[in-house]
Formats: C-alpha cells, sequence, structure tokens
C-alpha cells in the first residue's frame, strides 16, 4: 500500500510539473500540431496531407480576430477563462430538454484543442478545466487567441488562419475582407460539414448576426504582456 501511494503521489508530482512546463513553453513556442491533427489523420480512409502552418497574430485579419471572439466567446477579454453566466445559461437549457446548447470558452477551446482529445467525458473536461486554469494564468488573451487560431479547425484537414485563408479564399490570413472572416466564424460549429464558401441558408444567418456583433463589440484591446507579468506577481 505504502509503495502504491509513492507511486500515485510522484506520478502526480510529474504530472503538475511537465504540465506546467509544456504550457509554459508553448507561451513562446508556435504549437507545431495537435492531438486532433493527428486524429482526423488516422482516421480518414484514404489519408490526406494536413493543412497548418503557423504564423503570428498580426498576420491573422484583425475582422477574423474580432469574428471568432463574437461568434464563440464574447466574454473572452473579461473572464479568467469561464464563463459562468454562459453555463448556467446552457445548464437551465439542456434542463428544460431543449438542443444541448454548450458554453465552453476560447480559452477550454484552446485547451482542449492542444493539450487534449476531442472526445466529451468527464474524465477530460477535469483536464480542459485543468488546462484552462494554466494558459489564463501564464499566457496572455492575446496568445491565447493567437494559439487558438492556428489551431482550430476550419475544414476537413484546415487548421489555422492561414491555412482556411488560403484553402477556401486563395489569399493569406492578413487579407481576409470581413465578409470573409465572418464566413470562417460561421463554420466553427461544425467546421467538417459547414462551407464559408456558397454558404448555406444557416451560414448566411450566422454571417449577418456576427456581423452585427462586431459592430456591437467596438475595437479589439488586448492587455499588455507588461501587465499580464505585474498582475502574476
Amino acid at each position: 500500500m505504502r509503495k502504491l501511494i509513492r507511486f500515485l503521489f510522484k506520478s502526480f508530482f510529474w504530472f503538475l510539473v511537465l504540465s506546467n512546463l509544456w504550457v509554459l513553453a508553448y507561451r513562446y513556442l508556435p504549437v507545431p500540431a495537435t492531438p486532433l491533427m493527428a486524429i482526423r489523420y488516422f482516421q480518414q480512409e484514404e489519408p490526406a496531407p494536413v493543412q497548418h502552418e503557423w504564423i503570428a497574430l498580426d498576420q491573422i485579419s484583425p475582422e477574423l480576430q474580432k469574428a471568432v471572439i463574437c461568434a464563440e466567446d464574447q466574454q473572452f477579454l473579461n473572464h479568467n477563462g469561464f464563463d459562468v453566466a454562459a453555463i448556467k445559461k446552457a445548464q437551465a437549457s439542456n434542463k428544460e430538454g431543449k438542443a444541448l446548447r454548450g458554453a465552453s470558452t476560447i480559452s477550454q477551446q484552446t485547451a482542449k484543442n492542444v493539450f487534449l482529445w476531442p472526445q466529451r467525458s468527464w474524465v477530460r473536461k477535469g483536464f480542459e478545466v485543468y488546462f484552462t486554469f494554466l494558459i489564463e494564468t501564464y499566457w496572455s488573451k492575446e496568445r491565447i487567441l493567437e494559439v487558438y487560431l492556428n489551431s482550430i479547425e476550419f475544414g476537413p484537414n484546415v487548421y489555422g488562419a492561414h491555412a482556411a485563408a488560403q484553402h477556401w479564399f486563395d489569399k493569406e490570413a492578413a487579407d481576409l475582407s470581413k465578409d470573409q472572416a465572418t464566413a470562417l466564424a460561421a463554420i466553427l460549429p461544425n467546421p467538417r460539414s459547414y462551407r464559408p464558401v456558397n454558404p448555406s441558408g444557416y451560414i448566411a444567418k450566422r454571417k449577418r448576426w456576427i456581423s452585427k456583433q462586431m459592430i456591437n463589440f467596438g475595437p479589439l484591446e488586448f492587455e499588455s504582456e507588461t501587465t499580464k507579468d505585474i498582475g502574476a506577481k
């Protein structure tokens, strides 16, 4: 029993150490690949190359940055990783028997995409909470959005803003128009089924809604890295 307890304690200790180092490393280093990319690749009947290339946030259109925030998590700049109000609304909606409604923030989605696997389970959700806490502690909001936009799925084998801009619109991510940005943000609920070009009625409706939210949202202003470091001390 003592050996088991010692083993469990050491395992837990090294998990904490390595997970913290992993998150700290990605504060500065590009994320070369994610578990989802590998899973999707091996799930294919006929393997096709993964389209993905890391680019800095300043190489991504501000329109796309704002569009995904307005589409996915309008409290992104204000919360600490978890939108409590959205979680309560989702719980109430799900209890009433309505269609399942999620409340994952961009921070939670980033933690899941970069460090975990896509399957829904309480175990994965627990790890998601843990890694969300870590990235909110070590990374700035700007860094979280940068990693998110470089790792999120925008279509079959298409990951990140650079690949999405080239695959769907044959242009650089920095040159995306507002219409193209809202189209990409609109497909995020199911990027393997929806298309940003020649959109369905549902996606066209989402584009209009996102566009209105972008007008109401105002300027996109991030907390500086210096302020983040001071606040962490």
